[in-house]
């Protein structure tokens, strides 16, 4: 049994596996990565084009953004990406369609935006993490559902019933990760974030405002060697205008660069604290986001409960990128699930339970039948990895940042917004707070900008949590 005390799990923001990692090794029977051969039918007028996929070898500064603008993410979205347009019948053939289908923006769509992947070049700190430890081309997203489900899925095994991101239903009160932590003997958790922590919709854990800490708070926990056993880290889905910060969740079109700096600040911290040998880091995120990847997800275990659209969420989402970090993971390790099922978010769960001897209950079915990642580490810490990764994401131009505080928000953005304005006060009774929600639920606003949506949802945290 590796002596793992600490996990600290990073989910970033809406790109496929093929994206960010389908070029990591040459493809093979080990490894489900890019031929370069893949392509996808644009039905475009009576002459369909075919769109291949395609990097940019002389990495020009639009690169980093693409795809611009942002892809489809809904469920709806998704069901054509990944069963192709109506009378074509190709799966996953659906992806460039489904893109040059989306609402018009004052970015032109080009239909090969969805079909383009990043090198190593391009994403150089998730890639040298991904050779220098493991990686894992067999982790798919828990449904084929928008970023809230995903994340739910990650700490509760459940999407609640919502296939979209919905302020609507907060706060969610199924239980959590978290919970099930805290009641084993020793064991502790921390919810570590930038701007707004989409953990916040779980009303189980309004009741520990203790527990929520600022990113920054995380760089001093791992220097100090006082992280808890279980860390969640959340990036930063606003642009900051009074700090002139860009979001590094890297959601479509927000610069890949910003989250790779966020990737390398964490490893950094993580790799110099006095608790390395005990810490095992998994970096992924929540779901494809509209991204291209060519391998088709399978069946999945239902959770339960309620399907008010009738989807009982019994299909795995698109792959996304799996990083798995620590001294127990051998170089090089291109790490699957033992047996039939794959990696998906849940199994985050079933790795706390097996590592932390929490309480062998699982959460749902779905957790139930979730791999571990416990199989792919070694007895022993031999491997310590590089000393420092470095990133070369560009100093952040207030312009830009300006720019991007003055668009309409993301999806994420605006469920984020509204969800805020349902969160109590610092030391208010929350069981009577969720009763008063569930009686006379708030109006939530449709803020105009990034920014406005921003400072109303900063406001309402800061006031949760006392800050």
């Amino acid at each position: 049994m590796p002596d793992i005390r600490h996990v600290v799990v990073l989910m970033l923001e809406n790109r496929s596996f093929d994206c960010m990692l389908g070029q990591l090794y040459p493809a093979s029977k080990t490894f489900d990565g890019l031929t370069g051969m893949e392509t996808n039918i644009w039905h475009s007028g009576n002459e369909p084009t075919t769109v291949p996929v395609w990097t940019d070898p002389m990495m020009g500064p639009g690169s980093v953004l693409v795809p611009d603008p942002d892809p489809g993410e809904l469920f709806a979205d998704i069901r054509q990406q990944l069963s192709g347009t109506p009378g074509s019948g190709v799966a996953m053939g659906g992806f460039v369609d489904n893109y040059m289908a989306q609402p018009a923006t004052e970015t032109p769509s080009s239909p090969d935006a969805v079909m383009h992947y990043f090198t190593q070049a391009h994403v150089p700190v998730i890639s040298q993490l991904a050779r220098a430890f493991g990686v894992s081309d067999r982790w798919f997203a828990s449904a084929p559902c928008q970023t809230w489900p995903n994340r739910l899925f990650a700490h509760t095994g459940s999407a609640g019933g919502d296939v979209n991101n919905t302020a609507q239903h907060v706060p969610y009160m199924m239980p959590t990760t978290f919970e099930r932590v805290a009641a084993a003997t020793g064991k502790t958790w921390g919810i570590y974030f930038h701007d707004v922590p989409q953990t916040a919709t779980l009303g189980r854990l309004w009741a520990h405002p203790g527990s929520f800490h600022k990113f920054d708070d995380f760089l001093l926990d791992a220097a100090s060697g006082n992280l808890p056993s279980y860390s969640f880290v959340e990036p930063r889905y606003f642009a900051d205008t009074v700090h002139n910060r860009m979001p590094n969740d890297q959601h479509p079109p927000h610069n890949v660069a910003d989250g790779e700096e966020l990737i390398a600040t964490l490893y950094n911290a993580l790799r110099a604290g006095p608790g390395w040998r005990h810490t095992l880091l998994i970096l992924t995120y929540d779901e494809h986001g509209g991204c291209y990847d060519h391998v088709l997800p399978g069946n999945a275990a239902s959770p339960g409960g309620p399907t008010p659209d009738g989807f009982s969420f019994d299909r795995f989402g698109v792959r996304v990128p799996a990083v798995i970090v620590s001294p127990y993971v051998k170089a090089g390790s291109i790490i699957r699930a033992p047996g039939s099922t794959p990696f998906d978010h849940t199994s985050i769960f079933k790795t706390l339970q097996e590592i932390f001897g929490l309480d062998p209950s699982p959460l749902t079915p779905r957790t139930a039948a979730a791999p571990s990642l416990l199989g792919a580490l070694s007895a022993s810490p031999d491997n310590d990895g590089p000393a420092s990764v470095s990133s070369a994401a560009p100093q952040a131009d207030p312009a830009e940042v300006a720019r991007l505080a003055a668009l309409p928000p993301n999806g994420m953005q605006r469920s984020l917004s509204q969800a805020s304005i349902k969160l109590p006060t610092l030391g208010a009774d929350t069981n009577l707070h969720i009763r008063r929600l569930a009686a006379a639920p708030p109006i939530m606003p449709d803020h105009p900008t990034t920014g406005a949506a921003a400072t109303a949802a900063i406001g309402h945290v800061g006031a949760f949590l006392g800050k």
